[in-house]
């Protein structure tokens, strides 16, 4: 048994943020029902091409990665009747989530007022792109935005005299982090409901996500007065240690190494690299001597580590104890072999995703395919008790699809 079955969610969203954490919710076990406008749908159901990626056929990875595991209704919120429908699912739901900014929250019908009447103990839970308070509350935005740009991750990984700002690894970077902070934060608010009685309103934005996401370096920055500024490509960034940075192999690949305690790791990385001599190198002697070295270190990892592959290192590296890796782009890491035995990417529908990043009880986690535009209105209609004269008369009123 998963850890949310029985638990009904109700996804009122749109785009990335808030129905990944739909898909989150779905993965661990809890039905979702994704209302969809009753003739156009979530519009991320025409997003085709992102960057260099075309989607072409019937199945759209930009739909599926946030819309997995959900079933779909396609409801008219501006319609009496559609309201009907929405309201009667609201009554069987336990948590309602929804994207909609303040306004149209209003406008439909669905602020947290409106639905805690009709479902007082439901936890209401809504992503936002800057908060639920200031002056900025009611504003829109995206990942690239609120998370990205305002949150201090895009100027904090852009090098000094760069001609840009760096973009954003992908799309839907922020938007899936925020989504899963936002599952916790809903998980949280079901158990509060479970022992109190009393349904919760969470609020998760993109900026707070991107704040938290960098909310170390936010804090260093707060307490020394002076922003992170990072490294030129090339440099090593880590001024006082050898074995912490990136170092190029002879294919142009890179690895990295984290050894954030030099002394300890530099006998094992001289036996891995064949070069013992360095062990009783006096400038590397001890921890302190190591750091107050490390260009020197440096220059000859640099010069060792470039003479071979990352196929090779890789291979030599099996045994090394300080905790290193290979650089790996977005498809590479489809072929890496602790990321396949951990079940991190898998099958939905026929094609693969990764999956969410909890697991329970050992236990790969498993999602059905997300659901075409409306594809279950007329089951769900049903299993609320309404007959199919009502139904047609809805249909004809345009308010469900």
């Amino acid at each position: 048994m998963k850890p949310l079955e029985g638990f009904r969610i109700l996804e009122v969203a749109m785009y990335g943020f808030v129905p990944s954490a739909g898909a989150v919710l779905a993965e661990w076990g809890a039905e979702v029902i994704k209302v969809e406008h009753a003739v156009n749908g979530d519009p991320q159901r025409g997003l085709r091409q992102t960057g260099t990626f075309v989607v072409e056929g019937d199945t759209n990875p930009n739909v599926e990665h946030a819309n997995r595991g959900k079933r779909s209704i396609g409801i008219d919120m501006s319609t009496p009747e559609g309201r009907e429908v929405l309201y009667a699912l609201t009554k069987t739901a336990d948590v309602f989530l929804t994207s909609f900014l303040p306004g149209p929250r209003t406008k439909f019908g669905i602020d947290v007022d409106d639905i805690k009447a009709i479902n007082p103990n439901i936890v209401y839970a809504r992503g936002s792109a800057l908060g639920p308070r200031g002056v900025e509350f009611d504003r829109g935005g995206y990942d690239m935005t609120a998370f990205w740009s305002r949150g201090g991750i895009a100027a904090s990984m852009t090098p000094p005299d760069s001609p840009g700002i760096v973009s954003p690894p992908g799309p839907a970077f922020g938007d899936t982090i925020s989504g899963t902070n936002l599952a916790g934060g809903i998980c949280a608010a079901l158990l509060r409901r479970e022992r109190t009685g009393e349904g919760s309103v969470v609020d998760v934005s993109l900026l707070g996500s991107g704040l938290w996401s960098m909310g170390h370096q936010i804090g260093l920055s707060l307490y020394c007065d002076k922003p992170l500024v990072a490294p030129k490509p090339g440099e090593h960034g880590a001024v006082r240690n050898p074995l912490s940075g990136l170092y190029r192999t002879a294919d142009g690949r890179f690895l990295s190494l984290v050894m954030l305690q030099p002394g300890k790791f530099w006998r094992d990385v001289c036996e891995h690299i064949e070069r013992p001599d360095l062990i009783d190198d006096p400038r590397f002697a001890d921890n302190a001597s190591i750091m107050e070295n490390t260009v020197a270190a440096v220059e000859i990892l640099r010069e060792v580590i470039g003479s071979r592959t990352l196929a090779e290192w890789t291979k030599r590296f099996a045994t090394l104890s300080g905790p290193w890796a290979p650089v790996q782009d977005s498809l590479q890491v489809g072929a890496d072999d602790q990321v396949r035995a951990n079940d991190y990417i898998i099958d939905v529908g026929d094609i693969e995703l990764v999956s969410s990043p909890v697991q329970f009880d050992v236990t790969k986690n498993e999602s059905t395919a997300a659901p075409g535009f409306a594809e279950h209105t007329d089951a769900i209609l049903e299993e609320l008790g309404f007959d199919w004269d009502r139904i047609v008369e809805f249909k004809v009123a345009g308010a469900v699809t």
